[in-house]
């Protein structure tokens, strides 16, 4: 009953970051999950099966509103879906001693990402330009979803960035395009782990609470990301992701770091944390009244104009 309390509280929580973020509800589940003791194999299985019903419902929501460019679904999501798949059959061929160090590995490098992304440019943005080609589009959900399914996440913060940075579709499209694409990416990384673990090594009831967990969640996300500012949050996020896998890393059987060396790199990811969380409340304060003097700027230039105008 306490573990199916504890994924509970893994599906809310990964669910309030995915929610105000738009990434990172893998990464963060799976992070949780191996910090309660889950096998990887097992965890990324569970997290991508719970995945099909929130990228689904996701995808349904970015759908009626309009988010969805399905020209670039078509190009990323067969290309996800293969990755997805391979990355699947890997992890679930390898042994637990070594599958938690590579899983822990590529989990600290998106932490490491969100963590400086959020934390020295805030939210992800890009402008309106040229169509997205397939010779983009296939070999980065290849990627995408190869890295999703081996860190248990990935997708998101694989691939938002990258057709971000593009230039070439509007924000809210790549999100809902990235979202809506995801579904088949989460199916075939299931199908894989299925096949690689075989089903009764997964427990349905994990996936269930897990989901359950995040359906809960989708409004409270609602209302955080209204609330607590996304570049606050995701360097709070990235800092809490990096300081777990460091803490699998250091005892793992690759490492066997000894006592003193874990705390002091403890102490020295605490202090890189906090210090990321002050700058992202600085930067956004700052960023807040730089918003205001511009809103009270326009304002007064409107009320010049408009004398002339009636003149």
């Amino acid at each position: 009953m306490r573990a199916l309390i504890l994924l509970g509280l893994v599906g809310l929580a990964a669910q309030l970051v995915d929610g105000s973020l738009g990434m990172a509800y893998g990464v963060t589940s799976t992070t949780l999950l191996l910090a309660i003791g889950t096998n990887p194999a097992a965890a990324s299985a569970t997290v991508h099966l719970a995945e099909i019903g929130t990228t689904l419902a996701s995808g349904i929501s970015h759908w009626r509103f309009g988010n969805i460019d399905w020209k670039v679904v078509a190009k990323i999501a067969i290309p996800g879906a293969i990755g997805a798949f391979a990355g699947a059959t890997f992890l679930s061929s390898l042994s637990t001693e070594t599958a938690a160090p590579i899983m822990s590995i590529i989990l600290l490098a998106l932490g490491l990402y969100i963590l400086v992304r959020f934390t020295a440019f805030g939210l992800p943005r890009g402008n309106l330009g040229k169509p997205l080609r397939k010779r983009f589009l296939g070999p980065l959900g290849l990627v995408a979803g190869f890295v999703d399914a081996t860190g248990g996440g990935g997708w998101g913060p694989v691939g938002t960035p990258a057709i971000l940075a593009s230039g070439r579709l509007a924000p809210r499209k790549v999100i809902g395009s990235i979202d809506a694409s995801e579904f088949l990416v989460a199916i075939a990384a299931s199908i894989g782990f299925i096949i690689g673990i075989g089903s009764e090594n997964i427990d349905f009831a994990w996936v269930g609470v897990l989901l359950l967990g995040g359906v809960i969640a989708a409004p409270i996300a609602a209302w955080l990301v209204r609330h607590i500012p996304p570049r606050i949050l995701g360097s709070a996020v990235g800092g809490l992701i990096i300081l777990t896998n460091v803490r699998t890393l250091l005892r793992s059987d690759w490492i066997d770091a000894s006592d003193s060396v874990q705390t002091v790199s403890y102490i020295v990811i605490a202090v890189i944390w906090v210090a990321a969380i002050v700058y992202s409340v600085r930067e956004y304060r700052k960023d807040k009244a730089h918003e205001s003097v511009e809103a009270v700027e326009a304002e007064a230039e409107k009320r010049e104009a408009e004398p002339t105008a009636a003149s």
